[in-house]
């Protein structure tokens, strides 16, 4: 319990929390937009592979950095846009459809690295987002190398979080966009396009999902590997539940996960002579399901999810 304690206080223990949390806040944050406009998306696992390998691939051909995050996010979004043609004017199922989406992102973007790189053996290396040194600020006790010596892309994910909010809750958008999600005829009736709403909330919200695939090559790690995603993708549909559709209570539940993995890893050292590894393995997803369970019975999902809509059905 002792060695608990102490890596609980621990300031790299919180850095690493946050650093592991980052791509899952742009992903939770990303389907939240797509779930909140009343479409599921689980396209998410193929679109963060297909954001980690876009954006990789166009700074390792010279795009810059920054470039190479404008590039993973038009990429998140040609799919997006591609799911939201096949579920929301012609209505097909939001499961078929999004899990096609994820198998072929998937594939496309191996067979990409595969043309682009075919007697390679080992992926090119690029020189990823460095950790930031805040003057003054990063020679805080805790928070200093919490907060401030963390990677552009984390702080980016901390302001998607505020601008998602202040969107959301603060904004006419934002209102028309919970509104298509839980009531679409009453969006109809007001003369606003239901169709444009849905599709471009999940263009945006795709673009958003491919930001936490860049974010594993483009600062956690420095090269795009097959497999690199390992299931963040279906972590994030799972937190979005758990944030009960709010943006605050999604940076909370990535927060926690990354907790939980971070701990998983510093108990593997401390205890890894007496415990299999495995078990450390599957421990923050036990407990973020256990955390889903518990807050899943509370949640207010938005009513008119994975429903179909057609202008003039009843």
């Amino acid at each position: 319990m002792m060695d608990l304690f102490n890596i609980l206080v621990t300031e790299s223990f919180w850095a690493a929390s946050l650093r592991i949390a980052s791509p899952l806040i742009f992903g939770v944050l990303g389907a939240l937009i797509c779930e909140r406009a009343g479409v599921l998306n689980l396209g998410i696992e193929g679109i963060f592979v297909v954001g980690a390998m876009c954006g990789w691939m166009a700074v390792w051909l010279g795009a810059g950095l920054w470039g190479g995050v404008l590039v993973a996010a038009l990429a998140g979004g040609l799919f997006g846009l591609l799911h939201a043609f096949l579920t929301v004017p012609l209505g097909l199922s939001q499961h078929v459809s999004g899990l096609g989406i994820t198998l072929f992102a998937t594939s496309v973007s191996y067979f990409t690295y595969r043309t682009a790189l075919p007697n390679v053996s080992s992926p090119p290396r690029i020189e990823p987002f460095q950790p930031m040194d805040v003057p003054i600020l990063s020679d805080l006790p805790f928070l200093g190398p919490v907060l401030f010596q963390q990677t552009a892309l984390t702080w980016l994910a901390l302001l998607m979080v505020a601008l998602v909010w202040y969107v959301m809750d603060r904004t006419a958008l934002g209102v028309a966009l919970k509104a298509v999600g839980d009531n679409p005829d009453s969006v109809d009736a007001q003369g606003l396009s239901v169709y444009a709403l849905r599709i471009w909330a999940i263009v945006a919200g795709s673009a958003m999902m491919a930001l936490g695939g860049a974010f594993l090559t483009m600062s956690a790690f420095d090269a795009f590997f097959f497999g690199m995603v390992n299931g963040r993708g279906w972590v994030c549909i799972a937190l979005v539940i758990f944030a009960s559709w709010r943006p605050g209570k999604a940076l909370l539940g990535a927060l926690l996960f990354g907790a939980f993995d971070a701990l998983q890893v510093r108990l593997q050292t401390e205890m890894g002579a007496l415990v299999p590894g495995q078990v450390f393995l599957m421990a923050p997803y036990i407990l973020s399901i256990v955390a889903l369970v518990i807050a899943a019975r509370s949640a207010d999902y938005p009513r008119a999810l994975l429903t179909p809509w057609f202008k003039g059905q009843r």
